[in-house]
């Protein structure tokens, strides 16, 4: 089964279990409710779920209100702050629950016009589709899906375009970034070589050496791409982030390699595996968690960076970070702006986690033990 058919197969698996598991948590219920009328467990015993669910609950409240604050913010208007003289909102200005059910307000006469600024015109182009053999094509006309000027939005904000200048430097990042990993971190786990351990020990250096000389290597890596004329070319700035994750991703990948038992490559081998087939169908969907750990990490690099591309880029090539910081005045903050710009940055970052999640603290909790 190669890595992919693994993957597939265990989205699958996630799909199916859903309804299994609201069967089980029901009968787990009813069960217990039945050793309460039977008087076999006592009030605090049958209540504790709840309280432990509450406490969780709770928990993940206080940690998540930074990011309800903001999305306060970005919902309160034009005129919104992250601070207040009157104290502290729970509910965004001009809420009003009571539309939902008279008039029908999707919205609830919340603002959304900082939301509408960050998308700017959704519209589907015209396509004309040729018909094979006949001559004849089909014609479809372009779809609105929203016009910003039909919100009070003359001059909509550059999000698509800091996305777009985002992926083509995050997506290359990951690619050249996992061309290296994978293939370097089977060789120092598996592979013995001359200088094996002084690379080991360099990786470690490397993964190290970037915080303490954080601004030597910053006005470094501009006078490098001042001198060859990169600055402004989003692939080389690629390869500065591909280059600067490797170390740390490849010995976490290569501890996560280091759990998998030999015995399973050697009964390939006997089988008469080549050793590209053991690394594809065996090591990679073995390795699946931590593989799943370092792309995170690697899209990170590329999507999250802020000071580099800050430093070597221009306006019309700037990332996602960057254009979120070029909406700061230098006398004034449009928070509701601001704030609506930063939830749709980190919106892909938290559905990618939450995708992943399982395989990322597999990852990390295998890393953690064998380092």
């Amino acid at each position: 089964m190669t890595l992919i058919q693994s993957i597939t197969r265990k989205i699958k698996s996630d799909i199916r279990a859903i309804p299994a598991a609201i069967v089980g948590w029901y009968r787990n219920t009813q069960y217990k409710l039945d050793l309460y009328r039977r008087g076999k467990i006592g009030t605090l015993q049958l209540l504790a779920p709840v309280f432990s669910t509450a406490g969780a609950l709770a928990l993940v409240s206080i940690l998540m209100f930074p990011v309800y604050w903001i999305a306060l913010a970005a919902l309160s208007g034009e005129g919104a702050s992250l601070y207040s003289a009157g104290g502290l909102q729970l509910l965004p200005a001009g809420f009003n629950p009571w539309l939902l059910i008279t008039e029908g307000d999707l919205w609830m006469g919340m603002d959304l016009t900082p939301f509408v600024w960050v998308i700017g015109d959704l519209i589907i182009p015209s396509l004309r589709i040729s018909i094979p053999f006949t001559g004849s094509s089909i014609v479809t006309s372009e779809v609105v899906l929203l016009e910003a000027a039909n919100y009070g939005v003359e001059r909509p904000s550059a999000f698509k375009q800091y996305a777009w200048n985002s992926l083509t430097v995050a997506i290359p990042t990951v690619m050249m970034t996992m061309a290296v990993i994978i293939p370097a971190s089977y060789a120092l786990s598996r592979k013995e070589f001359l200088m094996r351990k002084k690379v080991l020990y360099g990786y470690i250096l490397f993964t190290q050496v970037g915080g303490g000389l954080g601004l030597a290597m910053l006005i470094a890596v501009f006078a490098i791409f001042s001198a060859f004329g990169w600055t402004n070319d989003k692939f080389m700035l690629a390869v500065y982030y591909s280059a600067m994750a490797v170390p740390f991703n490849t010995w976490l990948l290569k501890t996560f390699m280091d759990s998998i038992p030999p015995s399973y490559e050697e009964a390939a081998v006997i089988d008469g595996a080549p050793p590209w087939r053991v690394v594809w169908e065996i090591i990679l969907p073995l390795s699946k968690a931590g593989l799943a750990a370092v792309l995170i990490f690697v899209f990170l690099a590329g999507w999250m960076e802020f000071i580099v591309a800050q430093t070597v880029l221009r306006p019309e090539n700037y990332t996602l970070p960057v254009g979120l910081f070029a909406l700061i005045d230098e006398y004034t903050v449009p928070w509701a702006r601001f704030s609506a710009f930063a939830l749709l940055f980190a919106a892909p970052v938290v559905v990618i986690y939450l995708f992943a999640q399982r395989y990322i603290e597999s990852g990390l909790s295998f890393g953690g033990m064998e380092g």
